[in-house]
């Protein structure tokens, strides 16, 4: 049995912002390596001059930044221990009515869609999501028993917990917040892709990936997954 710690985060999760798509990813690793890999965050920063406490960020990156970003990027791919799942949801073809539903709701279903197929029930779990709002604790709590209850994880055994954390006080957290931005805006279509240091991370990432970032992954695919969820049908 092993232990481990999911770290998540979204990116363009408003309804009404200027994106034609939601990401959420999360970033999947042996609990017992996270001091080891948030070290190795930390000392990569260091290199590059920036402070353990400093947020590195998808909005933040720049040319002047982008050899940081570069290495961050290169890391996850190198570390064996690091695996990353991510949901593309197209909100062009939201129904919320249709399905008696709100916003928040539907952000829900999407983050127990992209969490349920990474459990297996004989290991264990602990999943940590970035604070949203003043309802992320009683959110986190129902998605926690949503996902416990499907795999019949009654008495918690294996989903241990689904817990809100501050996105800028987890180094791993930083690593999901560049990965997400990078795949959002390969797939934002409203737009075309940018120029400059956004370019080249996503590039990156399609070269270590082989993917175009675009489409599904299959459900086997261990490193990077990716499931581009295209609307429900009622």
């Amino acid at each position: 049995m092993t232990e481990y710690n999911l770290y998540c985060d979204e990116s363009c999760h408003l309804e009404n912002d200027d994106s034609n798509v939601m990401v959420l990813g999360a970033l999947i690793l042996p609990k017992d390596k996270k001091k080891e890999i948030s070290d190795n965050i930390v000392d990569i920063k260091k290199r590059h001059g920036v402070k353990a406490r400093t947020e590195v960020k998808w909005t933040k990156l720049s040319n002047a930044k982008l050899d940081l970003y570069r290495e961050l990027v290169d890391y996850f791919f190198y570390d064996d221990d690091l695996r990353f799942r991510v949901l593309v949801a197209d909100k062009t073809r939201l129904r919320h009515e249709s399905f008696h539903q709100s916003h928040n709701d539907w952000y829900y279903k999407m983050y127990f869609t992209m969490l349920n197929r990474l459990f297996d029930p004989v290991n264990q779990y602990n999943v940590y999501i970035d604070i949203k709002d003043t309802h992320s604790a009683q959110r986190a709590k129902k998605l926690e028993e949503v996902c416990a209850n499907s795999h019949y994880d009654f008495n918690h055994e294996c989903i241990q917990k689904v817990q809100p954390i501050r996105s800028d006080e987890v180094q791993m957290m930083q690593i999901v917040d560049i990965i997400n931005g990078a795949v959002c805006r390969a797939n934002r279509t409203t737009i075309p892709l940018p120029q400059g240091a956004k370019r080249e991370i996503i590039e990156r990432i399609r070269s270590k990936t082989n993917l175009c970032l675009t489409q599904s992954t299959s459900l086997g695919a261990r490193k990077f997954n990716i499931f581009v969820w295209e609307g429900e049908r009622s």
